[in-house]
């Protein structure tokens, strides 16, 4: 069966288009489980008994799950139109290990997946799937498979933006990329911290960056400190590199900006507090870090200068006016005026 993206997914359920067999796998698990969750609800009409007639099978549980699963798909559905049968817990690793979908399976998903029930759907929910190996290319060939695959901050900004104004709260673009920077691509942390800082902007509703500086941890995989750590210690060749990834990801120039004067500030008040006497406990105090990045934080603080942090903020202020003022012109214009502000830092930590 041909493939979809997930656009073309929701499109056809809306039409209630719905076809017999499905296969949802990809690293952006949220939107899988969204998916397997829409296409259940629509496959059920109003007077449909959904409860007699919508089973899930996890595979995990017992080798024989997947048979009493496809016995499930072929009985016909009891007061309702349809039966739906979800199978989680389906794993087909590159090494075999642990597999829950096996070469033994082979012919009991040919026999049904050639001629699925026309009143069933059977939902395959993935949580790994090599592409390399038979039984994968097999599932992927038989059911109309539909990969998930992690936002990119464009689409991760507007995901935000929409959660945001479902719980009637509001975020200018600068406090949602800045909420995206310091997330990253997990849309189910991203949702918790959502519904986090939304409880916390009650009764004004208006989430500011300082509620999401106070309230969200930094944990991207690749966080942008790498960019900041490089620059305050004057490796301005790694600064450039980590940027030009960062970018050719898809991160956006104004998130980036955000992160970086988060980061410059923090450095700041560290900084500021060590040549007053503080002990390491206040200074540590002062920062929003994860245990691991606080002694990578501190030494940057002990190489940089009051002076060359305060002349850097002033320049990451000027580069952030630049971006959202369109200064350059359009999203070329925006990467050329982050490429300058990373330039400028590296220069004033080297000297």
């Amino acid at each position: 069966m041909p493939a979809l993206n997930k656009d073309l997914l929701r499109e056809e359920l809306k039409r209630c288009e719905i076809r017999p067999a499905y296969l949802l796998y990809g690293a952006e698990t949220y939107l899988r489980d969204g998916a397997a969750k829409y296409i259940s609800q629509q496959a059920f009409g109003e007077g449909d008994f959904r409860d007699l007639n919508e089973t899930t099978f996890n595979l995990t549980t017992d080798a024989d799950v997947l048979r009493h699963a496809i016995a499930a798909a072929e009985q016909l559905p009891m007061m309702a139109s349809r039966r739906l049968v979800r199978v989680t817990g389906v794993r087909i690793s590159a090494t075999g290990f642990r597999d829950t979908v096996i070469e033994d399976h082979d012919d009991l998903l040919r026999s049904y997946l050639a001629s699925p029930s026309p009143s069933s759907i059977v939902v395959f929910v993935a949580d790994e799937l090599n592409g390399n190996r038979k039984m994968s290319k097999l599932l992927k060939e038989l059911c109309t498979a539909v990969e998930f695959t992690p936002l990119s901050d464009v689409e991760l900004v507007e995901w935000a933006r929409t959660a945001f104004a479902k719980l009637g709260a509001s975020a200018s673009d600068a406090v949602i990329h800045l909420l995206v920077a310091r997330v990253g691509a997990d849309l189910h942390r991203l949702g918790n911290e959502i519904d986090k800082v939304a409880a916390a902007a009650l009764p004004s509703n208006v989430i500011t960056a300082q509620l999401v500086e106070s309230l969200v941890a930094t944990s991207r995989e690749l966080d942008n400190f790498a960019l900041t750590r490089h620059l305050v210690t004057g490796h301005g060749g790694r600064a450039i590199a980590t940027l030009k990834k960062l970018l050719d990801d898809g991160t956006e120039p104004v998130a980036l900006v955000g992160s970086i004067a988060f980061t410059y500030r923090q450095l700041l008040i560290a900084k500021d507090l060590m040549e007053k006497g503080a002990d390491r406990r206040q200074v540590t105090g002062s920062m929003r870090l994860r245990y691991a990045d606080q002694e990578p934080f501190l030494a940057a603080a002990r190489r940089t200068t009051v002076p060359a942090l305060t002349k850097a903020v002033q320049e990451i202020a000027k580069a952030d006016v630049g971006i959202k003022t369109s200064i350059g012109g359009s999203t070329s214009g925006a990467r050329m005026q982050i490429e300058m502000l990373v330039s400028k830092l590296a220069l004033l930590s080297s000297g």
